[in-house]
């Protein structure tokens, strides 16, 4: 009985949502007949187990969904980490294990945090491959887009890890002099840096990086993924140092 209530609400739902007879009013917007609207609304009233119990349903197909996303991206990472570092830059010594992937937003303060913690532990530890994945946080720092494609533009000259640092180390300055200060300051073909850092390339590399976070559930930065651990925020030396393969 219950599973046929299910399938009725579910339909009638679907129905009501998605094959709803309309009328055309000035707004151009839907207008649900008031019977259907109805019998869906009482069906729901004498029912509200089984719609909570679909909705729960629905939360862990998507959990178990995300579960086997991020086992298919860690199971990648250890087997063949070259298909996630793809076109990433990159600094370290490359090895098939301590592969740390850094997710980070160069506006963000924490990221900053985390940034004198990573550069600590790389120089401390020659075994480990650091590779920068972009996450910028557009909807809560302004410059995040922009700093990201100066850094990619720099990288296109060989210089992505210098000026990686500059925007690190003059966060609080961040904007269009600064960026053009750090590309002078390292030497960079001006005229190439300005034409790379506003081209669709630019932005399709980060959109790539952006992406890639998405499908791995990443909400904030900066997230780090490292000998299959998962770890978020401006962590300790001695988090990453416990998660180090010899």
């Amino acid at each position: 009985m219950k599973k046929g209530l299910n399938v009725l609400i579910a339909l009638l739902l679907i129905i009501g949502l998605t094959w709803i007879p309309t009328v055309i009013v000035p707004s151009a917007q839907a207008v649900i007949e008031p019977e259907l609207e109805k019998t869906v609304l009482d069906i729901i009233r004498q029912h509200p187990e089984v719609l909570i119990e679909s909705v729960q349903a629905y939360q862990k197909q998507q959990q178990e969904q995300q579960k086997q996303v991020l086992q298919s991206f860690v199971s990648e990472l250890k087997t063949n980490p070259q298909t996630i570092i793809a076109d990433s830059p990159i600094t370290g010594r490359l090895t098939q294990n301590n592969v740390l992937i850094e997710f980070s937003d160069f506006q963000c303060p924490y990221c900053k945090q985390a940034y004198e913690t990573v550069k600590e532990f790389i120089a401390l530890h020659d075994n480990v491959t650091l590779v920068y994945k972009h996450f910028p946080l557009s909807s809560i720092h302004p410059q995040a887009i922009s700093a990201a494609k100066a850094s990619w533009a720099a990288g296109k000259q060989g210089k992505f890890w210098p000026y990686y640092d500059a925007l690190f180390e003059q966060q609080e300055d961040l904007g269009e002099q600064l960026y053009v200060e750090i590309a002078n300051n390292l030497n960079l073909d001006i005229e190439l840096f300005e034409r790379d850092r506003n081209s669709k390339k630019a932005d399709l590399a980060i959109a790539k990086d952006m992406k890639l976070a998405q499908q791995i559930g990443i909400q904030g930065t900066p997230l780090f993924v490292f000998n299959g651990q998962f770890f978020s925020g401006a962590i300790p030396l001695s988090t990453l140092e416990e998660a180090l393969l010899p």
